[in-house]
């Protein structure tokens, strides 16, 4: 048994589809656009091999949650997603109620193909919608439109027991009193679960051009804050309170494997670009594979998998990503968790300088939590208590 500090948070696989119709102007994500077909079975067999390796490093677990990330996995042919789920069931134990998310946007969102999607096993869908009108659509680079992106979301809701979607705001000239109609609109369409993103300018992207040579203007902090708050107060409102700092759910319907992630659970990380944290006798290890979906492709077969990078996380760097991901959400953290993984307890005089300020919170069992003053500081917060 794998009796590590954060066992409980349960053991995820998240694969990655790394190929998209178009690269956003936004997104650094590992996605590519590719103007023949794809060789899906070649993938398939890829990643089964990729799936048998991570097997032998941590066999044994109990798979809760799978997640098709990307990319746009919803580019998939059932009968890929159905031979990856395969590929897991042979190697590990699934649990009986697994959580099977996959990502898809509007665009290659039709009835037939998400029944195949059902039928192989998933439960779960989240669509990339973004945004709710046409104008900001198209500055986003997005090949939907807001009719198709809300017929996309009726027939996830008709197909699928449970669904999401993804929104980003503070976008260019974006109000907050238009942000708060367009949050209404999108939780009126009977959602469980919203992921809702502020805009940032990532290095490398296209927008990041843009935005340098003045073309492209963001809200200036005053009115980001604002838009945040307003995100909080609509959400609340309407029974879909953050329970992660950009993301917002009905009780109950929290994406698990998600909370995997922030709970500092263990995964295995499949596919091109994919990451990975599993649990084995040398300790942590830190994975990652090779981003370029060809160059991934032919390692793996060559190989048997396509990882480029592996780490044993030493007891700092375990404690720091506990603190990072765990203080995101609104459930906070365990000090004694953080004490196990990192090996020292943290500094009683920063816990008492941050509740000071009123940036964090002590529960009456002890469990830190970043308030809502400090959730727009939460990376200052994070150093704070990492020192």
């Amino acid at each position: 048994m794998n009796a590590h500090p954060t066992a409980d948070a349960g053991f995820g696989v998240y694969v990655h589809w790394p190929f998209c119709a178009s690269k956003c102007p936004y997104c650094d994500f590992n996605s590519h656009v590719r103007h023949t077909p794809v060789d899906q079975a070649r993938h398939v067999a890829a990643f089964r091999r990729e799936i048998a390796h991570r097997a032998a490093l941590a066999p044994g677990r109990t798979v809760t949650t799978v997640f098709f990330g990307g990319g746009t996995p919803s580019l998939m042919q059932p009968e890929t997603v159905g031979a990856i789920l395969d590929a897991i069931a042979g190697h590990w134990t699934v649990a009986p109620d697994v959580e099977v998310t996959l990502e898809a946007n509007p665009t290659s969102v039709e009835a037939g193909r998400f029944r195949g999607y059902r039928a192989a096993g998933v439960n779960r869908v989240s669509l990339g919608v973004q945004a709710l009108n046409d104008a900001d659509l198209r500055r986003l680079g997005r090949l939907h439109s807001a009719e198709e992106a809300l017929a996309a979301v009726r027939i996830a809701g008709a197909i699928f027991a449970r669904h999401s979607f993804d929104l980003i705001y503070a976008r260019p000239g974006q109000t907050p009193e238009a942000w708060a109609a367009e949050l209404r609109q999108a939780i009126a369409h009977a959602v469980e679960h919203l992921s809702l993103y502020q805009l940032t300018i990532e290095p490398g992207t296209w927008f990041e051009k843009l935005h340098a040579a003045g073309k492209l203007p963001v809200p200036d902090t005053d009115t980001a804050r604002a838009l945040y708050d307003v995100t909080q107060e609509v959400t609340a409102a309407h029974g879909l309170p953050a329970y992660e700092i950009s993301n917002h759910a009905r009780p109950g319907a929290e994406s698990r494997h998600n909370l995997l992630y922030w709970r500092y659970g263990e995964y295995a990380g499949i596919g091109a670009g994919a990451h990975g944290r599993l649990v084995t006798d040398r300790g942590r290890l830190a994975q990652a594979t090779e981003k370029h979906p060809e160059t991934w492709l032919e390692k793996v077969e060559r190989d048997g998998h396509g990882l480029v990078e592996e780490e044993v996380l030493s007891a700092e760097a375990q404690g720091d990503e506990f603190l990072l991901m765990g203080l995101r959400l609104v459930e906070g953290i365990d000090p004694h968790r953080y004490e196990r993984l990192a090996g020292r307890p943290l500094s009683e005089g920063q816990i008492r300088d941050l509740l000071g300020y009123e940036f964090i919170s002590r529960t009456a069992r002890g469990r830190l939590r970043v308030t809502p003053a400090g959730f727009p500081v939460l990376d200052a917060v994070v150093a704070d208590l990492a020192a």
